[in-house]
């Protein structure tokens, strides 16, 4: 190794701490930085002579480690080049130079990794004086290398085309120690020694190690395959012997009672349910096999032994490909990606953490039911779906009773039998679909399955045996928590899976949605092409649903047409823009309710929340001469009714404040009318709409046209929370609003969403009925 004199013996250096890596004296290497200190060393080393100090911290997860958290000894190296990627991830290629010791860091510099090096190896490794001490250890280190290697072909040919003729003894060590698959603790080792007779010991130990491991678990290999050949060769005969017996009809063959015997002796189970089954087969055994009875006993026993009792599957607990997965499949549903991550972490943390039971509500295509098939592909797990729309029989939860003529077990135990193995995931589809008649409550047979403190002995009245369905990850899906009971309810973690704003719709349409279909329809990117302008028209003008399924249908649809068009020779190519998008689905099916051009007196912008997602809602009030009657059109449920009720008694309430004589409400009367009146409108949302509404109309004061609002209100004029503000929000964007009140409690709510929705809208919280008035209504001479 050549000396580097003219370096200085000690100075300041930036630092690295590498994770699980020791880099030596002599090699080219590149790795990857993420934390903001590391990548700033790197850029200030760049900046400066190009060189660095890397060590190895103690413990891989430590995210900022101190000097207490690093090793003390470590390697300068060159930067060679540092690259950007994407993901805020920096790419460093570096050559290590010298060993160095780090004496301390400066804990002034908060930036980066600033320490005090002292170069260690500066004239210390010298050719050696002892030759033939040299000659004895290059022998003995080779002869250990080739040994070890003899175990590891592949790692003979990367140290062959490594070390070279030329090389000295501290550079053929390092060079060894370097290419060899070692733990980074063992690496430290050798890196640490500075002294070359130690270093020599450090290798020789390591290297005598790992041969004596990989010979060790050679042998245990050898011994493996030995029986694996020999549990081979006895399959194998079994089966001719079964084969001759079956060609000869040998009255010899096993009996149906020796077979579910030996099916016995193979099942994993708990001593109790084994002496269950050998009850029943043994029972079996004394029926006659013309009995009707024999049939029943028959489907019973193989129900009980074809069932998991206790043979699982492994789950996958690596979170970084789990989380790859769920990335790779479904775009957005952040939550419900995260609460998985969090399920795989903590079971990776205890090894028996209870599997959670979490219930996904959301408007329908909003890809509730698909995410499942997603999350048990992320952890490895066997996946199962039971419907439940429409189930009102207790014994498609329970089971039948076996004194039932073709009685069967319920659809639990049924998803247990299929899977195969007791730790499933099993989605619960459409729970809030599940009805009740005379034959039982379905669901308060579902209390027992998705109460974590009850389903360890969950009883099937089929079965007769408890069933431990404590390791079964369920996942349940519903459209709405309004029709599942309290008590069901309370036993699910509840997360919402909110309707997707346009720009999601776009990037599911091509990233997911357009690849399906163009497979569906046997197309490919060459012969069809839908711009990014026709993706976005629609979703825009053709759909309107909070989930994706029209959207997928009218791609389909494209697809269909085009390729009909391909196959008639009309064209080799079909291309799909914004221009010719009516030419395949038609001509433009909705149009985006705008706000109001001209501010207005007694119309106001409320906004409402659907099943398909948030709209704007206008209402108009008008005021004329009569009796101080109020009417209400519009298809107002009786909710929205009670609200125009509550706001009509609170203006009159306030009215003088506002310069409005009481005589004004005794000789006029009140039309309240909210637009397209065959569609039916409830909810707890627009009270402060309907107020605010009525007191433009009593006042002569003008509503401002870019303004929308939601909220309830009281007598007393207090605002009060309501929900789908995401929905909400996005619907007032896409009107071109400007200016949108919120009750104040809802704050944290407008705080989850992202700034994609509210970006460009003002957002104003409001806690009293006069606190909407100003932001509202249209400033003049006589403002009130």
């Amino acid at each position: 190794m050549e000396n580097e004199n003219n370096r200085p013996e000690s100075g300041s250096y930036p630092v690295i701490a590498l994770r699980g890596l020791s880099v030596f004296p002599g090699m080219l290497i590149h790795f990857d930085l993420s934390r903001k200190k590391s990548i700033q060393a790197a850029n200030t080393a760049m900046k400066t002579n190009q060189e660095i100090f890397l060590t190895t911290q103690k413990n891989t997860q430590d995210e900022d480690p101190g000097l207490e958290g690093l090793y003390e000894r470590g390697t300068i190296a060159f930067v060679k080049q540092v690259t950007k990627l994407p993901g805020h991830i920096v790419r460093v290629m570096v050559e290590g130079q010298s060993r160095a010791v780090l004496k301390s860091l400066d804990e002034k510099n908060t930036a980066f990794l600033l320490g005090d090096v002292e170069i260690c190896e500066n004239g210390m490794i010298a050719e050696l004086q002892d030759t033939v001490l040299d000659t004895a250890m290059l022998r003995m280190t080779m002869e250990l290398v080739t040994e070890y290697v003899s175990h590891f072909p592949k790692i003979a040919q990367t140290l062959e085309s490594q070390i070279t003729e030329d090389m000295t003894l501290p550079q053929i060590l390092d060079r060894i120690a370097m290419n060899l698959p070692l733990p980074y603790e063992k690496k430290q080792q050798i890196l640490e020694a500075w002294d070359i007779r130690d270093r020599y010991e450090a290798l020789s130990h390591i290297l005598a190690e790992e041969t004596q491991i990989a010979q060790v678990r050679e042998s245990l290999a050898e011994d493996i395959k030995e029986r694996i050949e020999k549990n081979q060769r006895d399959y194998i005969l079994r089966e001719q012997l079964s084969y001759i017996k079956k060609e000869l009809s040998s009255e010899d063959s096993y009996s149906d009672k020796e077979l579910f015997e030996k099916q016995l002796e193979e099942l994993q189970a708990q001593p109790e349910i084994k002496e269950k089954i050998a009850k029943e087969i043994k029972r079996f055994d004394s029926i006659a096999d013309a009995s009707s009875e024999s049939g029943v006993e028959r489907a019973y026993i193989e129900t009980l032994l074809e069932l998991p009792w206790d043979h699982a599957s492994v789950d996958n607990l690596d979170l970084n490909r789990a989380g790859a997965v769920l990335d790779e499949n479904h775009y957005g549903m952040d939550k419900v990606k995260e609460r998985m991550l969090e399920f795989l972490a903590v079971r990776t943390m205890t090894h028996n953490a209870p599997s959670p039971i979490i219930c996904l509500v959301g408007p329908p295509g909003t890809g509730k039911t698909s995410i499942a098939r997603s999350v048990a592909q992320a952890l490895g797990k066997k996946y199962m779906r039971i419907c439940l729309g429409g189930v009102r029989d207790e014994a498609e939860i329970r089971g039948h009773r076996r004194t039932y003529v073709g009685a069967m077990p319920g659809r639990i135990a049924g998803g247990l039998r299929q899977a195969g193995v007791k730790n499933p995931l099993m989605l619960l589809d459409e729970i809030d679909k599940v009805s009740n008649d005379y034959k039982g409550d379905t669901f308060s047979a579902l209390l027992e399955v998705l109460d974590p403190d009850q389903n360890k002995h969950f009883r099937d009245h089929y079965v007769e045996l408890p069933i431990d369905l404590s390791e079964v990850l369920f996942l349940a899906t519903a459209n709405s928590t309004a029709n599942i009971p309290r008590p069901l309810l309370d036993r699910m973690e509840i997360i919402e899976v909110s309707g997707y704003t346009e720009n999601e719709k776009f990037h599911i349409a091509k990233e997911h949605l357009m690849r399906k279909q163009y497979e569906a329809c046997g197309m490919t990117k060459k012969i069809l092409t839908i711009t990014d302008r026709a993706i976005k028209d629609m979703i825009h003008y053709y759909t309107r649903e909070a989930g994706v399924r029209e959207l997928e249908r009218k791609i389909g649809e494209i697809g269909r047409k085009a390729a009909k068009e391909i196959l008639q020779g009309s064209c080799e190519k079909v291309t799909v823009n914004g221009n010719n998008l009516e030419q395949y689905l038609g001509k433009r099916k909705y149009l985006s309710t705008m706000a109001n051009k001209k501010d207005e007196i007694g119309i106001v912008r409320g906004l409402a929340w659907t099943a398909v997602g948030g709209e704007t809602l206008q209402i108009e009030v008008n005021m004329m001469p009569g009796k101080g009657e109020i009417e209400l059109t519009g298809q107002m449920g009786d909710v929205m009714k009670e609200s125009a009720h509550i706001g009509i008694s609170y203006i009159r309430s306030v009215a003088s404040s506002y310069g409005v004589k009481q005589d004004v409400f005794r000789k006029n009367d009140f039309h309240l009318h909210i637009p397209e009146g065959a569609v039916p409108k409830d909810g707890p949302s627009a009270g402060i709409t309907m107020a605010c509404a009525l007191l433009s109309a009593v006042t002569g004061k003008k509503v401002r046209a870019d303004i929308a609002m939601t909220g309830e209100i009281t007598l007393r004029g207090n605002v009060l929370p309501v929900g789908g503000l995401k929905e909400k929000i996005l619907a007032a964007k896409m009107a071109g609003i400007k200016t949108v009140l919120v009750p104040k409690e809802n704050e944290k709510d407008i705080e989850e969403i992202t700034g994609e929705i509210t970006e460009g809208i003002e957002i104003i919280y409001v806690s009293q009925m006069k606190e909407v008035v100003n932001p509202a209504f249209v400033k003049g001479k006589n403002e009130l």
